[in-house]
């Protein structure tokens, strides 16, 4: 047994002080056997406890003082002394404490970079770049901002369930394959050994049972759209709500463009004083430029938006990002679910009797163009950078009818907005959050 020694006060141990000399100094302050206060010549003052474990004399570090004060520094010891009486080595247990820690955090990958690896594994597999920047591109606009920072060894069924209901019905295969590379990089992160158990985005024997099956729901080739006779009422509820997100898809009603291409539209691709918008073929479903004539309340529109330094986007997400697709989406839910609350229809498809999308904006657009104007069709397809189907006619089209399109936009806009004075560029949008 350690040698008894008088038990010390704090105001004893406080005044302990180093005697001289290069090497540490241990006094004994009691209370519990072989607990110490060591003492180095720089003056740093940290607890040791001194014990025989097994065959072994160990010097356990219980913390500095006064840190750890004399009152908690013996409560540590006494709890040493009692593992080392059930046979525990408290450093051996520390050792495999800490060990386990490394080894959690080290397989501690968030779903962000778990994606990240998994698509440098299967570089391999894609036979094209555009492949793999579709993969980027639906997990970082739709998954990302749900499970983006979370670990994957954390993400439940739950979660990605969170990720896809909003856009299942609305946008079914897209939805599906975000399921399927969902499924995809948790498999990757299962097989590297940064998670265990069941894959939450698996379909068989799990979403099948929480979802309906992509067949029988609309496929993404049929976006419900706002129809005509209720465009110029949505388009006015539109212009009353504030925010990056509302004014985005103001502008992406005006321009018939994509969401993508709205979103990731920046500051250099436009040019005000021609009143023109042209997107790189990179940003392009197509693959090719497409210039867009901004109509004069699109082009307020941009001139009343602030900018922000070191960032070209046009509209970004809070949070200095782009908006994702689904803040466009839940804008044009809120506005339908408030026309519903004050009784009315709300904006639905007229056919199918869902609840009109972004995209479906487009086919709006398709629908004035056929139903209500003597504009050509193939103006509205170039309009729309659609591809023309008739091969003949595609090779000898060369230019893209720009000043013409104009024309035609600038009436679009008088369509959805019969207050609007060709030219007036007074409307002052708000982006308040």
């Amino acid at each position: 047994m350690p040698k008894v020694a008088a038990e010390l006060s704090a105001l004893d141990v406080k005044r302990l002080a180093h005697p001289g000399g290069k090497r540490n100094v241990l006094y004994s302050v009691g209370g519990v056997p072989g607990l110490h206060l060591q003492v180095t010549s720089g003056g740093g003052r940290s607890w040791v406890l001194r014990a025989k474990v097994g065959s072994l004399r160990r010097d356990i570090g219980l913390g500095s003082f006064p840190g750890v004060t004399l009152s908690q520094a013996r409560d540590k010891a006494r709890d040493a002394r009692a593992k080392i009486e059930r046979g525990i080595d408290p450093v051996e247990q520390r050792k495999a404490v800490k060990a386990a820690l490394i080894a959690a955090q080290r397989r501690g990958l968030t779903f962000d970079k778990a994606a990240e690896k998994c698509l440098v594994a299967k570089l391999e597999a894609f036979k094209n770049a555009k492949h793999r920047q579709q993969w980027e591109n639906t997990l970082a606009t739709y998954a990302s901002p749900e499970l983006g920072k979370m670990l994957v060894q954390d993400i439940t069924t739950q979660d990605v369930l969170r990720v896809l209901h909003p856009l299942w019905l609305e946008k079914t295969e897209t939805a599906s394959r975000l399921r399927g590379r969902i499924e995809a990089v948790l498999s990757w992160a299962t097989v590297a050994g940064h998670r265990v158990g069941d894959n939450p985005a698996r379909w068989a024997g799990n979403l099948k049972e929480l979802l309906p099956a992509p067949s029988k729901v609309a496929t993404e080739g049929n976006h419900p759209a706002i129809s005509l006779d209720d465009a110029k009422r949505w388009f006015v509820a539109l212009q009353n709500r504030d925010g990056f997100g509302a004014r985005a898809l103001e502008f992406l009603a005006l321009t018939a463009t994509r969401s993508q291409e709205v979103r990731g539209a920046e500051w250099d691709e436009i040019d005000l004083d021609k009143a023109l918008w042209v997107i790189p073929a990179a940003r392009m479903k197509m693959g090719k430029e497409h210039r867009v004539p901004l109509p004069s309340g699109a082009k307020a529109l941009l001139e009343a938006l602030p900018r922000f330094e070191d960032n070209p986007l046009v509209f970004p997400a809070p949070r200095g990002g782009k908006l994702s697709d689904m803040t466009l989406s839940a804008t044009m839910k809120r506005m339908h679910e408030g026309e519903v609350a004050e009784g009315r229809s709300g904006f639905v498809d007229r056919t199918s009797k869902r609840t009109a999308v972004p995209h479906g904006l487009r086919s709006t657009f398709r629908d004035w163009v056929a139903e209500r104007t003597t504009f050509p069709g193939d103006m509205a397809e170039v309009a729309l950078a659609h591809r023309i189907s008739n091969a003949v006619e595609a090779s000898y089209r060369r230019g893209d009818m720009i000043e013409k399109r104009r024309s035609m936009m600038t009436a679009w806009e008088q369509f959805l907005n019969h207050s609007l004075v060709p030219g007036d560029a007074s409307q002052n949008k708000s982006v308040s959050k």
